[in-house]
């Protein structure tokens, strides 16, 4: 009786501390790849927690056009090591290595999330007017703008209003439920 009720607290560890990281490190690799300043507060904040790991791996997996690898194999490696310590938790009768594939799904949805709330995030801002300056804002004005353009081409503003970003943040929804359930599917994951 006591495993089953450490269970679910003990699951909810390993998912919060690794995901967590996971993201920092996704978000690393979403910040260079969108080219955003690194001299900003908010990604030294970002570098700091994730260049400890990514040095080491950086010796042996380079960039690839302004691409960040190592970052992209740390944030799978992560996602690993989380779906791996969960089955052995759950106690699955599945082989843990598996984990290495039930990864690649999980990675996609936490692209696809951290982007989307960084749409979201970006709205519930605009109607606050913030400093366009502050660091925040200027991440994620980088972070999210490569989306936002193409979409504010297609729906151009209506009477000042903006909503572009809805027309994104659909794709992005529509994009995770074309994409996750064939992945889940390929890769045998159970999560």
């Amino acid at each position: 009786m006591s495993g089953s009720y450490l269970t679910n607290p003990v699951v909810f560890l390993i998912q919060t501390l690794f995901g967590l990281y996971a993201a920092v490190v996704m978000i690393r690799f979403l910040l260079q790849w969108v080219r955003a300043d690194f001299y900003n507060p908010v990604s030294q904040f970002v570098v700091r927690l994730t260049t400890p790991v990514l040095r080491p791996l950086r010796r042996v997996i380079p960039g690839w056009s302004g691409l960040d690898l190592a970052a992209l194999f740390l944030a799978w490696l992560v996602k690993t090591v989380e779906l791996a310590l969960v089955a052995l938790v759950l106690s699955l009768d599945r082989n843990p290595l598996g984990a290495f594939a039930w990864a690649i799904p999980q990675l996609v949805v936490l692209l696809i999330n951290i982007l989307l709330f960084a749409v979201l995030i970006r709205v519930i801002l605009s109607w606050m007017n913030p400093d366009p300056y502050h660091p925040a804002a200027r991440l994620l004005d980088a972070l999210t703008a490569p989306l936002l353009r193409p979409a504010q081409r297609l729906l151009p503003p209506i009477g000042g209003l903006d909503l572009s970003p809805i027309l994104v943040m659909i794709a992005l929804v529509v994009l995770e439920m074309l994409l996750i359930p064939p992945l889940k599917l390929i890769t045998a994951s159970p999560f």
